[in-house]
Parts: C-alpha cells; structure tokens; sequence
C-alpha cells in the first residue's frame, strides 16, 4: 500500500492529500530516510511524522486497504 494511502486510513493524518504534502516536503521519514508518497508500506516499518515541532514515531504492524475508525489504531503502535 501507498504511504500516502496508509497515513490516511490508519488516520495519523487525516487527509491523503494532506499526507501526500507532508511527503512531498520531507516531513515523513520511514526507516530514517526521507521518502516520497508512493513508497510502498510493509509491516515492521517505522513511520516518523514531524508536525511542526512535534513529531511522532510508530511501527506499523498491518497494512489493510479499509478499516473501521475504531479499528484504525490496530494499524500501528508509538513507539
């Protein structure tokens, strides 16, 4: 599955475009690489998000094409 794709339906961001961006400008590493939006997500991958000065690390550990909003945090865990 996309980047982008994942971002949006395990709901770390909410809009793909939105993440699209993020990954376009750098602010999405995977593994410690800076990575474009259409890298392919595989389980045990680590995502870090940078939101201004904040920033969020987690290690995905499903990759499913549709989930339920209350089933989306199964996707991944913080690290």
């Amino acid at each position: 599955m996309r980047l982008d794709k994942f971002l949006k339906v395990s709901r770390l961001i909410k809009r793909r475009t939105v993440a699209n961006e993020a990954c376009d400008a750098g602010r999405v590493l995977v593994n410690d690489k800076a990575v474009k939006a259409s890298y392919a997500v595989k389980t045990g991958d680590i995502i870090e998000i940078q939101f201004g000065v904040k920033s969020v690390k987690v290690e995905v550990l499903d990759v499913a094409e549709t989930v339920k909003k209350d089933d989306a945090k199964e996707l991944y865990r913080y690290l």
